[in-house]
């Protein structure tokens, strides 16, 4: 009778384009101990590129490897740990900016907003890139570089400055690549307790921690794709993939030799015999080839090979590494690393095969472990054995496991960022004010100001910069914008108003929402004085509802609420509308918080000698107003108000006034400042002429 898996008992699941290896391990004296190992090629090709395309097949293997372990270890497998592969992994360099009215000092919750605005930029490039490509998820990131005032940065911590600027290299893998993972895992019953990335895994495995202080590479050659992993100064700084790998070399004697796919990997693998090998082609005849002339025949597959990664290692790395390690099966190619060193101008005694280091994070009784093969398993097993990532111990976001694939210490904001929240869903944002002209007269209504988000570990509540442990339970309500202001022609002017009333140019009824940029034309009676007009005051934001919990595979980023219109009570007939008295808009004290904004490069401005403020009365949310800003935006003057918090106006801020959706754009659009292209962190100027619409093609 089979006994239940223990809790020490490690189950490492490594599916690949090829091939299925698991492995049964625990965790002894400080290594991973390797008790079990099995191997099961796909009959078929039910997974192109990493990527899982059939599911029922890969099911039917992995239930092969699985009844065998569990065969030899008498032991009912329920828990297992995977990694998901590196396919499709992208990486994507952004910026992002703070800036702040007086002399700041940079501590770990200005660092913190900085690199999440950086990665949320990221992440929009990406989405914009990848179009119809599905969602993409960051599983990692690296600051590279912070100025302040124009000066690089190393560290940005305790600097004082009052512009503050953050360079990160973000990296996303397509939620597909984890959700058909997932589903083959739940086919065979299986929980899922360690999940990371195959590089992370190889590399976790090839490459023992006090050596990456150097630059080093670990290249994860597999069937369909090379896995691509950089380290420097002691922590894993990117990842990248090349759409090449052992396939090509299957391929190419397919086409060269007329034979099957299974009869070319049966080729592929006798490269390096001294006997020479015979095989069919597709017409049944019998051939013989020499070991010579196969690797003739490859040569061309092989140099392809060698220089797509050396390509890529190059362009994720800014230069050649220090070495190079070659894992995976793709990786025993015989006469690899003297071409990949060539193509990268190195010593050919730079670039080795992977193996020789991992005897310092796993060993075996039984098995020999030195296998390049085995590069991605063993770091699968050592990774959740040895706590070696951070995805090896159990975190919950609302209720639901997080994922974490990021390696060294997580704070609050890393987990939020890598389970599909946001920036925005961090820091709340006031609704849009509302501007328009009455009889050539600028008035001014302001949004309401944002619920902030809502953060708490184990019930207590915490900072984003907050670091999180194993066995954390992380509650999490995201930030909710404030209401933009609203006024229909009924409120501005009453709704008995007995004049004509046109907007830019059209009557229109008294229940028309006014716009922003309207011109409201009110002629043949007295326009009502400020003090008697009657305009509903915008609510205050409700808390955010909790967010539906991420599932288990990833938690889709919650879509950004629409302001809810104000649910109308039921009124007596006698309740009268409340009366807001209306005054001119005084600028209020400029609060001393960030504006963000995407990177730009600009020297801090020389602050103006302060003027003597006599005292004012601040206005309330919802009054009219004059003053700020004037320009010119698609031809309509617009006069932009001082923002709550001091700063400028960049290009970026009138994308809203537009009018258009720019989350569906679907033709050019033109950003034109004073008639040249205008950037979005453009800053404006008084009566700039300002064009954003579609280009006329």
């Amino acid at each position: 009778m089979m006994k239940e898996q223990e809790a020490g008992t490690i189950f490492a699941l490594d599916i690949g384009t090829r091939s299925i290896i698991g492995m049964l391990g625990r965790e002894e004296r400080g290594r991973f101990c390797v008790t079990a190992i099995e191997k099961e090629e796909h009959d078929r090709r039910a997974m192109l590129d990493g990527q899982i395309v059939e599911i029922e097949q890969v099911a039917a293997v992995a239930g092969e490897v699985i009844r065998r372990l569990e065969e030899k270890s008498q032991t009912k497998l329920r828990r297992v740990c995977v990694a998901a592969a590196g396919r499709a992994l992208r990486s994507q360099s952004a910026g992002f900016t703070l800036k702040f009215d007086e002399l700041r000092k940079a501590d770990a919750d200005l660092i913190g907003q900085l690199e999440a605005g950086a990665v949320t930029e990221a992440e929009r490039l990406i989405a914009g890139d990848s179009a119809g490509q599905g969602r993409f998820y960051m599983v990692g990131y690296t600051a590279r570089q912070y100025v302040v005032d124009g000066y690089p940065m190393t560290n940005l911590m305790d600097h004082r400055g009052q512009v503050f600027e953050a360079d990160v290299v973000s990296t996303f893998l397509p939620s597909g690549v984890v959700e058909s993972l997932y589903a083959v895992t739940n086919r065979l019953g299986l929980e899922v307790s360690s999940l990371t990335l195959e590089p992370i895994a190889a590399l976790n495995a090839a490459i023992p921690a006090d050596i990456r202080l150097l630059n080093l590479v670990l290249v994860d050659i597999g069937a369909g794709t090379s896995d691509i992993a950089v380290c420097r100064e002691g922590s894993v700084v990117g990842y990248t993939m090349a759409t090449v790998a052992g396939d090509e070399i299957t391929e190419l004697l397919m086409r060269s030799l007329l034979v099957d796919f299974k009869t070319g990997e049966r080729l592929k693998l006798a490269l390096g015999s001294m006997e020479p090998v015979q095989y069919p082609d597709i017409l049944g005849l019998k051939h013989e080839i020499s070991p010579a002339n196969l690797s003739e025949v490859i040569q061309p597959a092989a140099q392809k090979l060698a220089k797509e990664i050396a390509g890529k290692i190059q362009e994720l790395n800014g230069g050649t590494p220090s070495a190079v390690f070659l894992a995976g099966g793709g990786s025993k190619l015989q006469g690899l690393p003297a071409l990949v060193a060539g193509e990268l101008d190195m010593s050919e005694a730079r670039v080795a095969l992977a193996g020789n280091h991992f005897a310092n994070s796993a060993f075996s009784d039984e098995y020999q472990l030195a296998d390049p093969e085995y590069a991605t398993p063993l770091g699968i097993g050592a990774s959740a054995a040895l706590g070696m990532i951070n995805d090896s111990y159990m975190v919950t976001l609302n209720g639901y496991p997080a994922k974490l694939f990021r390696n060294g210490t997580l704070n609050l904001r890393d987990v939020l960022l890598m389970n599909g929240f946001h920036y925005g869903d961090m820091m709340g944002r006031t609704g849009a004010n509302l501007s328009f002209t009455l009889n050539g007269q600028r008035e001014f209504l302001r949004g309401m100001p944002g619920a902030e988000s809502k953060i708490s570990i184990n019930g207590q509540e915490a900072q984003f910069s907050t670091v999180v442990r194993a066995g954390d339970r992380i509650e999490f309500t995201p930030a909710r914008s404030g209401q933009s202001a609203g006024l229909t022609l009924g409120e501005l002017l009453g709704k008995d108003y007995p004049g004509t009333v046109t907007v830019n140019g059209q009557p229109q009824p008294m229940d028309y929402d006014i716009r922003q940029g309207d011109e409201v034309q009110a002629q043949g009676a007295p326009v009502p004085p400020r003090q008697q007009r009657r305009i509903r005051q915008p609510e205050p934001p409700k808390p955010a509802p909790r967010p539906e919990p991420p599932r288990p595979v990833f938690a889709p980023r919650p879509e950004p609420e629409k302001p809810a219109e104000p649910e109308p009570e039921p009124e007596p007939e006698q309740k009268r509308e409340p009366e807001v008295k209306l005054e001119p808009e005084v600028m209020p004290e400029p609060e001393i918080k960030p504006e963000p904004e995407k990177k730009v490069k600009s020297e801090p401005k020389p602050k103006a000698a302060a003027k003597p403020k006599e005292p004012v009365e601040e206005p309330l949310p919802g009054q009219l107003s004059f003053g700020g800003l004037p320009v010119v935006l698609n031809g309509a003057p617009l006069r932009l108000e001082p923002k709550p918090q001091g700063g400028d106006y960049y290009l970026m801020d009138l994308l809203e006034r537009s009018g258009l959706d720019f989350s569906k754009l679907d033709r050019p659009v033109d950003l034109l400042v004073n008639g040249a292209e205008g950037q979005f962190s453009q800053v404006l100027r008084p009566n700039d002429q300002v064009t954003i619409r579609y280009r006329d093609e």
